[in-house]
């Protein structure tokens, strides 16, 4: 969540269950974020609208809405993404002038409206990472766009929503009137610097979209040269970065020329699903491991606790994929053990994705129970004891008691 009140790294380490955490949304994508970390059980409190009923001294009735603060404990959630509203209903927890504790309500969490909120159940792993993404600037689907010209380089973060610039690179250049050898030294210069602030301003510890723009060979130029600093020093990360660049043309090296460049196809193309495309990706591999049937990939809450147990889901390419229902669950022991999985595969050097079913992806995911892993190395038999609890059907059951066949 871009939020207008953030809170610093070392803040996110120290929260406990006792703290509230106040956030601003201030774009769309701010109340998507919201969504995924509001939980029932939760208690938020926001600005609300409460229409009261007051008796006068003859008997009379008199209606009137009044604006307050309400503080209530999750009952249910509510999001309209077309819209980008978010409806959180509960009971009352602190009573005012206006309501009594236990009686129910909707809060509506508006854009540019502050709310906070308190995990009840205390802030795990889990909830700790979607808030840190909520609050970062750099988010993973954010595309990464280098405008650039002669001595001139902008970097930016670009989301659905809003234009970051993180850091802008000048560096002089010989004129074109000195050797040809000062001028391919300046560049070669700037190059350097421009790849060292990027690389310290951007996380591109995964994959990522890079676009590259400049009027003439700039850009291209830019790419060639981390290509060879990547071979130079056997760096696969900037091998890689090199890979996906994206180069394009533009009329400046200035931030105004993004509005042209975001028009072109080669970009369009780029940006289309980004915010999802690497869950696709891990998604499309499972799916294609599934086939294979190795004993590499596994679906279903059972093989895959399993897995994680025996420590085949940790370093050198074990991938848990778990969707985000998991973790809104109102059953306080079901979410500390799926808790407990993702830290488990995380301790043991593995990645763990929680997928988002708003998404094609969790949707995917969703069929095959919400819940499967990649593992490093085949295991065998992982849903026997399934099969004996119940024979004769094909079927498997899921982590929340439907089955999958």
């Amino acid at each position: 969540m871009a939020a207008a009140k953030r809170q610093s790294r070392q803040t996110l380490e120290a929260i406990d269950a006792e703290t509230g955490v106040a956030l601003l949304p201030v774009e769309p994508e701010d109340m998507w974020h919201a969504n995924n970390l509001i939980s029932i059980g939760d208690v938020v409190r926001a600005h609300a609208i409460r229409k009261v009923t007051q008796t006068s001294s003859t008997g009379s009735t008199i209606s009137e809405r009044v604006h307050t603060d309400l503080t209530i404990k999750v009952t249910s959630t509510f999001f309209d993404p077309a819209a980008s509203s978010l409806h959180v209903s509960g009971t009352v927890v602190r009573e005012n002038a206006f309501v009594n504790v236990g009686q129910y309500h909707t809060l509506d969490l508006e854009l540019n409206r502050q709310f906070t909120i308190w995990k009840t159940a205390g802030w795990d792993s889990v909830a700790l990472q979607t808030l840190s993404e909520a609050v970062n600037d750099d988010k993973p689907d954010a595309l990464v766009a280098v405008v650039m010209q002669e001595g001139l380089a902008n970097i930016c973060l670009i989301t659905d929503f809003q234009t970051l610039i993180k850091q802008r690179v000048e560096s002089s250049i010989p004129k074109k009137r000195s050797s040809a050898k000062d001028t391919s030294g300046g560049m070669t210069a700037f190059y350097e610097k421009t790849l060292s602030t990027m690389l310290r301003a951007v996380d591109f510890s995964s994959s990522r979209a890079l676009l590259l723009a400049s009027p003439g060979f700039v850009a291209q130029d830019f790419r060639t040269y981390i290509q060879t600093e990547g071979t130079k020093r056997a760096d696969k990360q900037l091998q890689r970065i090199a890979k996906d660049a994206v180069v394009v043309h533009s009329s400046t090296g200035h931030v105004h020329s993004l509005n042209e460049i975001l028009k072109s196809p080669e970009v369009q193309a780029t940006m289309r699903d980004k915010r999802f495309i690497s869950e696709t990706v891990l998604m499309d591999r499972l799916y294609e491991l599934l086939r294979k049937d190795d004993g590499r990939a596994w679906y279903g809450a059972k093989p895959v606790e399993k897995a994680v147990t025996e420590g085949a889901v940790g370093r050198g390419g074990g991938v848990l994929l778990i969707n985000n229902a998991f973790f809104r669950s109102m059953d306080i022991p079901t979410r500390k053990k799926y808790v407990a999985l993702v830290d488990k595969v995380k301790d043991d050097g593995g990645e763990a994705k929680v997928l988002s079913s708003d998404h094609e992806s969790g949707q995917r995911l969703d069929a095959l129970g919400g819940i499967a892993a990649i593992l490093t190395y085949p295991m065998f038999d992982l849903d026997e004891d399934e099969e004996e609890e119940d024979p004769g059907d094909g079927t498997g059951d899921t982590a929340d008691g439907t089955a999958v066949i």
